[in-house]
């Protein structure tokens, strides 16, 4: 094992939010993830090459040992190996979040992303100034078609004790992802649900007999609809929530939302937080660390490769949200101006002059040119678009008492 004292320093602080991990274990998720930072990728061959030109050792020997971080254990050399169980990383992983977090409000998006026809992931993230950092993920054959149903329940059931239970946490998914089962469990869990639906079905505005279309609530752009009732038909589908419509002037079409916040202490808008878990996957891949150059073929190898790719994401948008949180607002598009249906085109015009990604990854790498000790950030979100409450109504929203889980 290496003793740069770079490597050591930042074992430590793995070690010190995963204490779990065995101290070889630490130590080789240290080398990966450093590695990462300074090759800019996680392919085996760029970061052995890197680190073993840095560190001054033999390059199949780092490559091995990197190697061996995500084999199983009857793959790897010697007697008393064991495998790197990946999961028991997911709690404290995202406590390691928390912990650096400024503010008690958090927005969780679940989405899939594939590589090619080997895997697909499905990834719960925080998303964070225009990234997002996983936290839990599975990785599957991609040919492997089924419901995902278990892998999401068992990802939100493992991540929710990292947040303490006085937040406001928002789970955020799009309209594949929609399901009954999926919006009873995060309530469950205390936190509130913000899913997307297609336009087809009905709902049952409170107080009236007949369910209406949905697509009639926001016929036409401008047209905005918002409150509780019942949404779908049938007994085994239908669901008391409330639905936020918006059809912002100039798309293609609206957003569906169903929450169970009551409409005066909730906003469409806060879904376009929804969007930077995108972000976050092009940095897994062409955008950061160049996932899809991968040899894996092997979804549990995949599975604790992305542990590195969790930490390292972690580590640079901690270091990059602060350093960002400190430079002129005209440099950084307004967070309150996320709306529904945003085109790509009109998108490309707020977007960050400089991504917190590459803000964090700039400060690593001059404080490793100038051996200076490994900067370490903090997470300091911007706020969430405000909830526009009526004069002589309600009160702000940090004061609203939110439903608790059923």
């Amino acid at each position: 094992m290496s003793c740069h004292p770079r490597i050591t320093e930042w074992t430590l602080v793995i070690h010190t939010h995963l204490p779990h991990l065995s101290k070889p274990q630490a130590t080789v998720l240290a080398l990966w993830s450093l590695g990462m930072v300074l090759a800019r990728s996680c392919a085996l061959t760029a970061v052995s090459a890197f680190l073993a030109t840095w560190l001054g050792r033999k390059e199949p020997a780092v490559r091995q040992q990197l190697r061996e971080f995500c084999y199983e254990a009857t793959a790897k050399r010697g007697t008393t190996r064991c495998a790197l169980a990946v999961e028991p990383c997911f709690t404290p992983l995202l406590a390691w979040v928390v912990a650096q977090w400024e503010g008690t409000q958090l927005a969780l998006a679940l989405d899939a992303t594939t590589l090619g026809d080997r895997f697909t992931v499905l990834a719960l993230s925080v998303v964070y100034r225009g990234c997002a950092i996983p936290v839990a993920w599975t990785v599957l054959v991609a040919t492997a078609k089924h419901a995902w149903r278990r892998e999401w329940l068992r990802m939100l059931r493992q991540v929710h004790r990292a947040v303490p239970r006085s937040w406001t946490v928002i789970v955020l998914a799009d309209r594949g992802l929609y399901a009954r089962w999926l919006f009873r469990r995060i309530t469950r869990l205390g936190w509130h649900p913000f899913l997307r639906i297609n336009l087809g079905g009905t709902f049952r505005p409170l107080g009236q007999v007949r369910e209406v279309p949905l697509k009639t609530l926001v016929p036409e752009p401008g047209a905005t609809w918002q409150g509780t009732g019942i949404a779908f038909k049938g007994r085994h589908r239908q669901l008391h929530c409330t639905l936020l419509a918006c059809w912002e002037p100039g798309y293609k079409a609206p957003w569906l939302l169903l929450t169970d916040l009551p409409p005066e202490a909730s906003t469409a808008c806060w879904y376009g937080l929804r969007a930077w878990i995108e972000q976050g996957f092009k940095i897994t891949k062409r955008a950061g660390w160049q996932w899809q150059r991968t040899h894996m073929t092997k979804p549990d190898r995949a599975a604790r490769l992305w542990l590195a790719v969790a930490v390292a994401t972690l580590w640079l948008l901690s270091v990059g949200g602060a350093a960002e949180e400190t430079i002129p607002l005209s440099t950084v598009p307004d967070v309150t101006a996320l709306v529904p249906g945003q085109s790509r085109t009109r998108r490309a015009t707020r977007l960050r002059l400089v991504s917190v990604f590459r803000r964090g990854w700039n400060l690593i790498l001059v404080a490793l040119l100038d051996q200076a000790p490994l900067p370490l950030g903090r997470f300091v979100p911007e706020p969430w678009p405000a909830v526009p409450v009526p004069e002589e109504a309600t009160p702000s929203l940090p004061e609203l008492a939110l439903p608790q889980a059923a």
